[in-house]
């Protein structure tokens, strides 16, 4: 009886270890460790690790390399990741690879993806740390997708409004059934074309006239080139300033004279207020001028009477010969 007792306790302890063996095993392979490999750890730096596990599967150049082993908080800003690679890696695996986070698929697990570097750097060791970069946010980029789908949701709806108000609208068909716009629409090109030929030739000519005044051609390129040209008009400036100048001074004196005028003519003193204000010297001027005109009118009377005279007849007539004989000769 105890013998019996002896060998069901033995076969529990049989069974219960096999179960203990077999939850293991299927707890390691659950977590993708190598059972029968070697490994050796790698570790990388990560400012958001976006839902990584322990026990994600690393890849490198997409082929399978090991597992994620473990993710510390290092600080506010660092998490370091160890990874588990299969030293069957150890020589390809370098020290310049980058190391960024990834998806299985759109919504799948998340992988720790290993790109080989550009430079042949040192074969990476137990324990190096490799470098990383900031992975894509999917759930940003899938909310970003969201809006993108809102805003064409909106734009499609206010196409079919424009659509339907086109299929309403008479007036849009009446003008795409005008025969006679596309021959306007021809002839308004034709005139465009006309118009840009027109702006060439413009343009050419203004290059033209550019090079002739550059040349020092015309009288722009006097002005512009011509340092003769250029020291003749700044002389004539000057000299127009200094005429400027004396009428400036004439103009001064005349005010002045004209002021003095006043003055007299004001105060009733000197000849501008005899002449303007003296009504007595007036009346004497004009009697004066009166018989100056009527003695010059005696004058001539007593010439004409000495041209008849028998003692100068002869004399006039022989001025009025040599008058004459000039006027021939001219």
């Amino acid at each position: 009886m105890a013998q019996k007792l002896i060998n069901n306790v033995r076969l529990g302890v049989f069974v219960l270890s096999g179960l203990a063996f077999l939850i293991l095993l299927l707890f390691m392979i659950g977590k993708n460790k190598s059972l029968f490999g070697s490994t050796y750890l790698l570790k990388a730096n990560f400012e958001n690790v976006q839902g990584l596990i322990p026990g994600n599967n690393v890849r490198y150049s997409g082929i399978q390399a090991g597992t994620v082993k473990r993710i510390k908080i290092v600080n506010d800003t660092i998490i370091e990741v160890s990874m588990m690679i299969d030293t069957e890696m150890q020589n390809i695996i370098r020290k310049d690879v980058v190391a960024s986070i990834g998806t299985d698929g759109i919504v799948g697990n998340k992988v720790i993806n290993i790109i080989p570097g550009i430079e042949h750097a040192e074969i990476a060791q137990e324990g190096d740390f490799i470098f990383s970069k900031k992975s894509i946010d999917t759930d940003a980029i899938l909310q970003k997708l969201s809006g993108t789908n809102n805003d064409i949701s909106e734009i499609v709806s206010g196409l079919k409004i424009t659509v339907q108000r086109i299929n309403n609208s008479t007036a849009m068909w009446e003008l795409l059934n005008d025969e006679t716009l596309p021959k306007e629409i021809r002839q308004s090109a034709v005139n465009l074309r006309l118009t840009t030929s027109r702006a060439g030739i413009m343009a050419d000519d203004l290059h033209n006239i550019i090079a002739d005044i550059k040349a020092g051609k015309g009288t722009a390129g006097l002005l512009l080139k011509d340092t003769t040209f250029a020291y003749n008009l700044n002389e004539a400036v000057i000299k127009i300033n200094k005429v400027g100048s004396q009428a400036d001074r004439l103009t001064t004196d005349i005010g002045t004279i004209v002021k003095g005028i006043q003055e007299d003519v004001n105060s009733g003193k000197g000849t501008a207020h005899a002449i303007l204000k003296d009504s007595l010297m007036v009346k004497n001027l004009n009697t004066s001028l009166d018989n100056l005109r009527k003695g010059t009118d005696g004058f001539n009377q007593n010439m004409e009477a000495l041209k008849g005279s028998f003692l100068l007849k002869n004399y006039f007539k022989r001025q009025k010969r040599l008058k004459q004989k000039e006027n021939l000769q001219k």
